[in-house]
């Protein structure tokens, strides 16, 4: 199996970039924040989140309030990791299963997959970055949520080390910049398979 890892801050287009490319391949694209919100709304899940960070969390049908639980976790980043670390089990034996699966390729996309055991499985590693007041506006339309809910987030998310990426794709959210991201590492990758 072929595994490409595509990793970015939010709203830096990481999404995208993975649906097109694992379009172009024909493989299956693995999205693991979205696994990490279907997670959060496991009942095992919500009621630990309640007994750690009180009841504000829910709505009043007992339903998690992402803008309210947001604001919290989004505050440091060591709430940040011990929410991930509650959500990872569940993560993880989804992935899990999908890597057992005897697909070809598969395209992971994961804000924190540098930092996982995954990492090491990519046979190609990709970083999207993309200017961060563009990034912004584009999250606080998509989500729907403040500035200041933005920049806590932010504030509370991940680095990235250029070295340890295959490909780093600046991403203006232009069409023809994506497509010539996806011609490049396909590019490069048939090159590479023809040696």
């Amino acid at each position: 199996m072929k595994v490409i890892g595509i990793t970015g801050k939010s709203g830096s287009g990481k999404t995208t970039l993975a649906s097109l490319l694992a379009q172009k391949l024909n493989c299956r694209h693995i999205d693991v924040d979205k696994i990490a919100y279907e997670a959060l709304y496991k009942p095992e899940v919500l009621n630990i989140l309640q007994e750690r960070f009180g009841s504000e969390i829910v709505d009043e049908n007992g339903n998690l309030d992402r803008i309210k639980m947001g604001d919290i976790v989004f505050t440091q980043r060591d709430i940040m990791k011990e929410l991930t670390n509650l959500t990872l089990n569940y993560m993880q034996q989804q992935l899990d299963s999908v890597i057992s699966q005897d697909d070809e390729t598969i395209v992971i996309e994961w804000v924190l997959l540098p930092y996982t055991k995954y990492w090491k499985l990519c046979n190609s590693k990709i970083l999207i970055s993309s200017d961060d007041e563009e990034r912004k506006s584009r999250v606080i339309s998509r989500d729907n949520i403040s500035a200041k809910s933005f920049d806590k987030r932010d504030f509370a998310s991940v680095n990235y080390s250029e070295i340890q990426f295959d490909y780093i794709f600046e991403n203006d959210y232009q069409a023809q910049t994506i497509n010539s991201m996806l011609n490049t590492f396909l590019n490069r990758e048939i090159e590479e398979e023809e040696r």
